[in-house]
């Protein structure tokens, strides 16, 4: 258990650098939220095709972990994000995830390029199933295999 605490208890610089952020308040439409600023900036599209979105993400300080790796937590944010992206239909609202499960296979460093493809498994009705894989682009390793399902309103029909 004391092992457990000291690996969640922060450094007092830690600590220090967290209570100097400045949040201001997000204004809906007109920029972007601490979340899509903090946890998305710095993710580049470089193809979308019907069931398929591929992209390309520089590993930065922000999100790595106190070894300098990419935080699982960060990997499974980017799983979900692009994993629904796949999914997304203009003008509907956005899916809800239902399930994600993650396979973290080996790790990124900060700096690293990353490759992140989402595909579309298959669609019944209003759920979707997609496979995210998250590579190394210089060596091309395979670091985490996601997969998430999602659930979310119909197009209409008319």
């Amino acid at each position: 258990m004391e092992k457990a605490k000291q690996f969640l208890e922060s450094s007092e610089d830690e600590a220090n650098r967290v209570s100097q952020l400045v949040i201001h308040p997000h204004r809906v439409g007109h920029e972007c939220s601490f979340y899509e600023d903090f946890a998305l900036r710095g993710i580049r599209v470089d193809r979308v095709d019907p069931g398929l979105v591929s992209c390309t993400f520089t590993v930065p300080p922000r999100l790595t972990d106190k070894s300098g790796k990419l935080a699982t937590g960060a990997i499974a944010n980017l799983v979900d994000e692009v994993g629904g992206a796949v999914v997304h239909v203009e003008g509907l609202p956005m899916n809800v995830s239902v399930d994600m499960s993650i396979s973290f296979l080996s790790a990124a460093k900060v700096h690293d390029e990353l490759e992140i493809t989402s595909k579309v498994l298959g669609r019944k009705g209003g759920y979707a199933g997609t496979v995210v894989l998250v590579k190394n682009k210089l060596t091309g390793e395979l670091i985490a295999e996601g997969r998430h399902s999602l659930f979310g309103k119909l197009p209409s029909k008319m």
